[in-house]
This record gives structure tokens, sequence and C-alpha cells, in this order.
């Protein structure tokens, strides 16, 4: 299986009118997160995503692509 980091996953980013920056993968439905900075929704919306993924592992749940390729579950 071909592993990835968390920091190759694609996010989209964008700018409220209000200067909020927000961050989202699309590959995950629901996550989402907003930064005062760029960088700092981008890390904010990366953090989300691995609690969504280990939430999943912890509770018996599929892990959410492209979270397989990131972690090995035995």
């Amino acid at each position: 299986m071909e592993r990835i980091t968390v920091e190759s996953i694609p996010i989209m980013v964008g700018r409220e009118e209000d200067g909020r920056w927000w961050a989202d993968i699309e590959s995950m439905p629901g996550v989402m997160a907003y930064g005062a900075t760029r960088e700092l929704a981008i890390a904010a919306v990366r953090a989300l995503a691995l609690r969504v993924a280990t939430d999943c592992i912890d509770h018996g749940e599929e892990i959410p692509e492209p979270f397989t390729k990131v972690f090995s579950v035995a």
C-alpha cells in the first residue's frame, strides 16, 4: 500500500470577506476549519482531520480517505 503524509493531502484554502481564512479537506466531508492566518487554518484543518481519523480507529470504524494511506492499522 502506498503511504502518504498528512502534509500531502490536498487542502482547499480561501479567505472570507471579514479576513478569516478557511481550509477544507474535500475528500473528508465536514472537515473544515478557520484561522486568523492561512497557516493557522491549514494547521487547524489537519488537526481536525487527524482527530476524525483517530476517532474512527478508536470506534472500530472505517478510516476515511485519504487517511487509509496515512495510517496502517493491524
